[in-house]
């Protein structure tokens, strides 16, 4: 047996053939030019990365009949020399004309200008008790034949100078000299000689900083990485906090009406002693510190979306209800849920009113509190009449009775004999015996009647 007797198949269906036939012939690609058989059997066609288009189909400039183009060894001179040294190399030459000018990489030759002193001007501004003429004499021609590059001049110089001695006796030369042959100090004051000045401590002091960190290991550089992140942590707390402790808008407390009267409902709607019912909050003080922190980090802000985030952040302790029934009021008074002009005092104006809608409806969810508590007082007082005692008397009096269990309740009198048997003779039962109609009646029977 196999799969097509399993199945019930036939074994040569006319199935097979079918899928055949239907498969589509596929379509032969013709190589292109260019690329060898081996390469387009791997690629299958694709794109390659790199251009293979063969050089000999390149288009090439097609040169006029009259251009006759050579090459030959001709001498050249540079600019950029003051020997004068004559040298060699291969040059393109049109129809026997070599090219004139200037060697072509002599514009790459920059110099710096050192600036050069005369004797005069060195024993009235340039003297120094740590100097000699002739070592600043060698230090500036150093400085003019290695263009500046201190390291190298530090090692060429005879006597035993650090880098930034050297700079140093360099950069405040030139400062003196610069600020003396200027008409008025005025004058270079924006240049960068006088502007500012090396500092050679502050240079010592940052190539030991910065040794110090390319020699930090793995591990003090994760630690330093920990500790700056804490540091910023820190600030930005801080600065959270310091915001927070403002707990209003500037402008709404320029807006805001002074007095006693405003005092006094921020003393009901805010005091954390005022016993209010339940489903009555005070205004999230945090919350709106929060709002205010985190739209001064913005600095920059729509005015209506601040009065938004200062309205969810006011009323965010206020149920949905409540805050439907603020809409509302605002709607009957005839106020628009967003300003239509939101300027500053405007918005001011709005949050104020907000506000004091949100603490009005407080206070007459407590009124009706109070005034439910007062009458359920009244009504229990009208209740009780002037004869009767009252009810803790009572429930007193009831827990200093004896519970005494009445026989009659446990088999009538059969409970009085076991008693009196207890007893010895002579001592009566306190119990009072049980009437006899508390005798169940004995049942009929068939003969008896």
């Amino acid at each position: 047996m196999d799969a097509k007797d399993i199945l019930g198949l036939p074994k040569n269906g006319p199935l097979m053939s079918q899928e055949k036939k239907s498969r589509p012939q596929k379509e032969s690609q013709r190589k292109p030019d260019g690329i060898s058989r081996e390469v387009y059997a791997l690629t299958g066609g694709i794109a390659p990365l790199m251009p293979s288009i063969d050089i000999n189909q390149l288009k090439r400039r097609a040169l006029s009949e009259s251009e006759k183009i050579t090459w030959q060894w001709l001498p050249f001179t540079s600019s950029a020399r003051k020997d004068n040294l004559q040298l060699y190399h291969w040059v393109r030459v049109v129809n026997g004309v070599p090219p004139t000018g200037d060697y072509s990489f002599a514009k790459y030759n920059k110099s710096v200008d050192v600036i050069e002193y005369t004797d005069e001007e060195y024993e009235k501004f340039l003297s120094n008790p740590s100097w000699t003429k002739e070592e600043t004499d060698q230090l500036f021609d150093l400085c003019k034949r290695f263009d500046l590059r201190f390291v190298i001049i530090a090692d060429r110089f005879p006597s035993n100078r650090t880098v930034e001695e050297l700079k140093d006796r360099y950069y405040s030369v030139s400062r003196a000299i610069t600020i003396a042959r200027a008409p008025s100090p005025a004058d270079v004051a924006g240049h960068p000689l006088v502007k500012e000045p090396y500092n050679a401590s502050q240079e010592v002091e940052r190539k030991r900083a910065l040794s110090m960190v390319l020699s930090q290991t793995k591990h003090q550089e994760r630690r330093d990485a920990e500790v700056l992140a804490a540091a910023k942590r820190i600030s930005e707390s801080r600065k959270a906090a310091k915001a927070a402790e403002e707990t209003e808008l500037p402008d709404v407390s320029d807006a805001a009406p002074e007095g006693a009267e405003k005092a006094g409902i921020d003393v009901i709607s805010t005091s954390p002693n005022a016993q209010l019912p339940s489903g009555i909050a005070a205004p999230p003080v945090s919350e709106t510190a929060s709002t205010l922190a985190s739209l001064r980090m913005l600095r920059v802000y729509l005015r209506t979306y601040g009065l938004e985030q200062m309205v969810q952040a006011a009323s965010s302790s206020a149920g949905l209800r409540t805050i439907k029934r603020v809409e509302q009021t605002l709607q009957d008074l005839g106020v628009n849920l967003k300003p239509k002009v939101p300027t500053k005092l405007v918005c001011a104006e709005h949050l104020e009113l907000r506000k004091e809608i949100l603490t009005l409806l407080n206070l007459q969810k407590q009124v009706q509190y109070k005034e439910a508590e007062g009458s359920s007082y009244r009504e229990g007082s009208y209740s009780e009449t002037p004869g009767t005692p009252p009810k803790r008397a009572q429930r007193a009096t009831d827990q200093d009775r004896t519970f005494i269990p009445d026989s009659t309740i446990f088999g009538g009198e059969r409970a009085g004999k076991k008693d009196q048997k207890r007893k010895g003779p002579g001592r009566l039962s306190e119990v009072p015996s049980s009437p006899a109609q508390s005798k169940r009646p004995r049942k009929l029977k068939t003969s008896d009647g």
